[in-house]
């Protein structure tokens, strides 16, 4: 095979149509398209396309290069069908001609070495690692350079292989000190691909890389003052890994390391400050190394702030004072929207609050990504740059050093804060807010004046720094609503609402955005405290709906439902729903049932149907109506796409759970007058609810169950006809070690509330219930969210069937009772502790061994309803009681505060 020769015209043929594949002419284009296609029946086309990129150097070098990526697209998409005659040659020329005079070809040809092994193995091929390695003795530098690129790509693509033992050989034990001497190679191309190769191993932590270390520090040394950009900006790159991962390698020369990379901070090429940078942030984000950088800090704060400026190429890019408000939005500017199912969390102590089921405060431990939209109050760290680097650097900084780094930080900000130049002034606020946590405390006696400095600053005509106040305001909104002095607060608090609602109004888009984000992380500290104020906010916030274009529409659906829920019932005035839902309507009626932009809206809608409670029910059959046509359209697309999935799309289910999680919105918002629009729903909402626990996607299954509780609160008369097939679901999905923590969370917090509703007519299901909640509980690795609704449930089920649960009490009683101290005071914990009670009474000695825990987890109510406080003094009594003498022992070995409340209380 290897002496294979095309056929002339069949050669010409292919090359004629490469050429034509760069013509504009579309209709050419979908020729050359189909007759490619066409081509992949000839068994030894992948020859053809080897042979032009590697034989056929007088064609155009952009022929070559189409060949080599139809060639590279062959292999990876159907690589299974290429014979092996056909590879073998592919292989023999690719390695053969691997140092073709141009470099792009060079390239090329790597990439397709590298399809090759990650298709298969690098055992499938175990001459490519000693060909290459061999070809770096060359005396041609385009042969030694094309056989780096080639491994720069084995090595980011096959490293775990390359780190693993072949026929009784790891390859990295000669690969890798071979590589560190090309460190330096006077061709600026080698060097950065053999330091490219060895960083992809060091944060492995590769045994092969270890064993060289030090060679491989001495390397680096001998690079630092490489004259190269691309050069040392990979040295700052490993320098960055190496204190990860060996910082024992630079702490013995950590002077010269700090000055080095605070050199690389200020160079002049920004890809190489950018790596510099992060060394700063590496730095600080390792505990042990905390004093090894504290001397130096007097020198990094400058340099970071030096690096938070804008540069010229961001000022040119950025810089736009018009007012630009009434531009449509270019779609290359929006992201995606996505939506994330809702998780019914606990209100604990330890982790926060919330307000009722199925309300996501973040602290869902569903290892699904829902991260992406974290990110409303650290816009500034996005599109990661030298400044956004550099901010962060500082911010972590300061919450590894606190005040103590505020004596350096102080008279520079003083400088940037009030410099004459914008752009300073603007990195001096950034800085301000950069330091807002990690510093609060000593920056607080400076907030009486800098609060109002900022706010003045909102009428700065740069928008840029419009923009970076709101945000650095937003920092310090907390601040504002719990002054140092509480009476102060209407001095901050009033300037801060209308300083910020100014910006709503901008007519500068960036600064819109900005204000809005700050707003409504104003609304989350604020809370009621801004009820006094509601008209004048709603008033800004619905104009803005006239003047948003769609990407700062987003936002502001986002600010409404944040205000909606931090004010909570206090917005259910007639005059606040006839300003805000007009508007909401509105904006629902133009909206297609497939358009992406209706998440923002149904999140909001959610807020406020919840907030405005039976003032929403005007409003509520449309809205209920469509949300179940949603997802019946989306379930009948699903079952049509399982039957016929050449024709029919899969249905995009993110619909789905936006249109479950606003249903669960009204039923909590509507309460039992949801009853009414249960019962006529058509389709039946029930029927729906049905198909949707048993899912495919756990975020449908999630948004499920999580309206499966809201309903059993309001209309458990309507699910009770459902119930064995919910519940034959529902203990499914209740399974230790899940793979999907929030559906199992929603499904152990559903069956409580059912328990609730459905009282001894759960019996059947409490075993297997019991089976799978009480692993969850004892479990060291449970998340605290489900730990939390775990033990409510088991307590609840206690509460209806305590001569069911009651014998158990002894396996779960003390994870019980640890898990629920931390629990606030609401009706969920008190129905739970309820529940404890009666299997008490049940199984008085199931407590005996657990019952420090309880006295505990009783001693950490604030204010117990009277009803449980004196099931827990007769608990309490009747133990004394049993144990006699012992019990003075047994109280004095309690916590102080433990022993100390139960006295007062229960006079024990």
């Amino acid at each position: 095979m290897l002496n294979w020769q095309p056929q002339p015209e069949g050669l010409n043929q292919l090359i004629q149509l490469l050429k034509d594949s760069m013509s504009s002419n579309n209709a050419v284009q979908n020729q050359v398209r189909e007759q490619l296609e066409s081509f992949r029946n000839v068994p030894d086309y992948n020859n053809y396309l080897i042979y032009i990129l590697t034989q056929m150097p007088q064609e155009l070098p952009t022929t070559r290069l189409i060949a080599g990526l139809l060639l590279k697209t062959n292999i990876q998409m159907y690589g299974s069908d290429i014979r092996e005659d056909v590879l073998e040659y592919v292989k023999a020329l690719a390695l053969r001609h691997v140092g073709d005079p141009d470099a792009d070809v060079r390239n090329t040809l790597g990439t397709v070495i590298t399809t090759i092994l990650s298709r298969n193995s690098i055992m499938s091929w175990p001459e490519v690692l000693p060909h290459l390695m061999s070809l770096l003795d060359s005396q041609d530098p385009n042969v030694v350079e094309g056989s780096f690129k080639a491994l720069v790509k084995i090595c980011e693509d096959s490293s775990d292989e390359l780190d693993m033992e072949i026929n009784g050989e790891r390859p990295l034990n000669f690969m890798i000190p071979k590589i560190i001497t090309y460190f330096q190679s006077p061709v600026v191309s080698i060097r950065v691909c053999a330091l490219t190769c060895i960083n992809q191993f060091i944060t492995r932590k590769s045994q092969s890389f270890m064993v060289n270390v030090d060679a491989f520090v001495e390397g680096l040394g001998q690079l630092s003052n490489d004259n190269h950009p691309d050069v040392r900006k990979h040295v700052c790159q490993a320098m960055v890994m190496l204190l990860e991962v060996r910082p024992d390698k630079l702490i013995p020369q950590i002077n010269n390391v700090v000055e080095y990379m605070l050199y690389s901070t200020k160079d002049d090429d920004e890809s190489v400050a950018l790596e510099a940078c992060e060394f700063w942030l590496a730095f600080a984000e390792q505990d042990a190394l905390t004093d090894h950088l504290r001397p130096h800090l007097n020198r990094v704060i400058p340099v970071l702030l030096q690096g938070m400026v804008y540069s010229e190429l961001d000022i040119i890019t950025l810089d736009n004072d018009d007012e630009d408000a009434s531009v449509p939005d270019r779609i290359e500017d929006m992201k995606p929207r996505f939506h994330h199912a809702k998780t019914h969390t606990a209100e604990n102590t330890a982790t926060g609050s919330n307000d009722g089921a199925g309300s996501d405060n973040g602290l869902d431990d569903d290892d699904e990504d829902d991260d992406e939209d974290d990110d409303d109050e650290d816009d500034i760290y996005m599109e990661w740059n030298l400044r956004k680097c550099s901010a962060s650097a500082l911010d972590v900084l300061s919450a590894v050093y606190g005040n103590s780094m505020l004596d350096i930080l102080l008279p520079l900000l003083q400088t940037e804060l009030f410099h004459a130049e914008w752009k300073h002034r603007e990195c001096g606020i950034l800085a301000l807010g950069a330091v807002a946590e990690g510093c609060m405390s000593g920056i607080e006696p400076h907030l009486p004046t800098l609060i109002p400095y900022l706010i003045q600053t909102l009428k700065d005509p740069k928008s840029l720094v419009r923009a970076i106040t709101c945000w650095t305001l937003g920092r310090y909104a907390r601040w504002c609503v719990f002054p140092t002095k509480p009476e102060d607060r209407p001095l901050y608090l009033v300037p801060l609402i209308e300083g910020l609602l100014s910006m709503v109004s901008d007519n500068n888009k960036r600064v819109q955005e900005a204000g809005c984000s700050a707003f409504a992380t104003l609304e989350e500290e604020a809370c009621d405290a801004l009820v006094p104020y509601l008209f004048g906010i709603l008033q800004t916030l619905v104009h803005a709906f006239s003047t948003y274009q769609q990407k700062n529409l987003l936002i502001l659906y986002d600010a409404i439902g944040t205000l909606a829920d931090s004010v909570g019932n206090a917005l259910n005035k007639k005059e606040y729903i006839d300003l805000l839902m007009p508007c909401l309507i509105e904006k629902w009626q133009l909206l297609q049932d497939d358009d992406r932009d209706l998440f923002p809206l149904f999140e909001c809608l959610s807020s406020v149907t919840t907030s405005l409670g039976q003032g929403f029910l005007p409003f509520a059959p449309p809205v209920f109506e469509r949300c179940v046509k949603i997802v019946h359209s989306n379930l009948m697309q699903s079952q049509m796409h399982s039957q016929n999935p050449d024709n029919v799309p899969a249905p995009d289910k993110d619909f789905m759970i936006v249109a479950l999680d606003l249903l669960s919105g009204l039923t909590q918002g509507l309460n039992t007058s949801v009853e009414s629009l249960v019962a006529s729903s058509q389709p039946s909402v029930l029927q729906i609810l049905s198909i949707c626990l048993a899912d495919s996607s756990a975020e449908v299954r999630q948004s499920s169950y999580a309206l499966l509780g809201d309903l059993a609160i309001s209309c458990f008369l309507h699910i009770k006809p459902y119930l064995n097939a919910f519940m034959n679901e529902l203990i499914n999905q209740i399974q230790p070690n899940t793979e999907y923590v929030s559906v199992c969370n929603n499904a152990a917090w559903a069956a409580g509330e059912i328990a609730l509703q459905y009282r001894e007519g759960m019996a059947v299901w409490v075993q297997p219930l019991l089976e799978r909640l009480i692993p969850l509980l004892t479990s060291e690795t449970t998340p605290r969210t489900l730990l939390d609704n775990s033990a409510i449930t088991i307590g609840r089920l206690g509460l209806v069937c305590p001569q069911l649960v009651g014998p158990h009490l002894e396996v779960f009683a003390e994870a019980w009772c640890h898990t629920c101290r931390t629990i606030r005071d609401n009706e969920e914990k008190d129905t739970a502790f309820r529940g404890l009670c009666e299997m008490i009474q049940v199984n008085p000695q199931g407590l005996i061994k657990s019952l420090a825990p309880f006295c505990d987890a009783v001693a950490q109510w604030s204010e117990v309803p009277q009803e449980l406080d004196q099931q827990f003094g007769k608990i309490l009594l009747g133990y004394k009681n049993m144990m006699g003498t012992a019990w003075d022992a047994f109280a004095a070995s309690l916590a102080p505060d433990t022993r100390n409340r139960l006295a007062q209380r229960y006079q024990l």
